[in-house]
C-alpha cells in the first residue's frame, strides 16, 4: 500500500499541469468622426439562463477624480443591469482603462475561477461597448462548457465594436 501511494504522490508532482485557455479578442474600430472618445467596454459570462455569472473585464476611464469615471459605466445597459450594479470597482483582474482603436487580446486560465468554477453547461460571452457621443452595441458569443478541444466563435460589430473572437482549448 505505501508503495502504491508513494508512486502516484510522485506522479501527481512531476506531471504536468495542463491548463487550458479561454482567449477573447476584440477589435475597436477607427472612426471617422469630430469629436471621438474611447469606449467603455464590458465583457461578462452569462448562464443559459440569461443570467451573469462573472466579470471578465471592464473598461473604463480609471483616472477621472472622485471616480466620476463610474458615472458613465450606466450607458453599458445590458451589463449595468445584469452584473454592473452590484459590483464593486474597480475589481482586481478585472477593471481597467479604456483602450485605443485596435485589436485587444482577454486571456483567462482555465485551472482558475471564473472558469474553474463552471458547471457543464451552454454559456454565452457577452462584449458590450459604448461612447460618449457615440452609440452603443452588444455582441454575445456561444461558449459550451466544457470546452471541446479548439471551440472557437466570432461576432461581427456595426458601429462600436468591429471583429470579436473566443476561442478556448480545454
Amino acid at each position: 500500500m505505501r508503495r502504491t501511494v508513494t508512486a502516484l504522490f510522485s506522479t501527481m508532482l512531476v506531471a504536468p499541469a495542463c491548463a487550458g485557455e479561454v482567449v477573447v479578442g476584440i477589435q475597436i474600430p477607427r472612426l471617422d468622426v469630430s469629436e471621438y472618445h474611447r469606449p467603455y467596454v464590458a465583457v461578462w459570462l452569462e448562464g443559459p439562463d440569461g443570467q451573469a455569472v462573472a466579470n471578465l473585464a471592464v473598461w473604463y476611464d480609471l483616472k477621472k477624480r472622485g471616480g466620476e469615471g463610474t458615472k458613465w459605466l450606466k450607458d453599458l445597459r445590458q451589463w449595468w443591469r445584469r452584473i454592473g450594479r452590484e459590483t464593486d470597482l474597480p475589481v482586481d483582474g478585472v477593471s481597467g482603462a479604456t483602450r485605443p482603436a485596435g485589436e485587444h487580446r482577454l486571456s483567462f486560465d482555465t485551472a482558475t475561477p471564473p472558469f474553474a468554477d463552471l458547471k457543464p453547461g451552454t454559456y454565452e460571452v457577452a462584449v458590450e461597448a459604448a461612447r460618449e457621443v457615440g452609440e452603443r452595441e452588444v455582441l454575445r458569443l456561444p461558449l459550451t462548457w466544457p470546452a471541446a478541444p479548439n471551440a472557437a466563435a466570432e461576432a461581427k460589430g456595426t458601429s462600436e465594436l468591429g471583429t470579436v473572437t473566443l476561442s478556448a482549448k480545454p
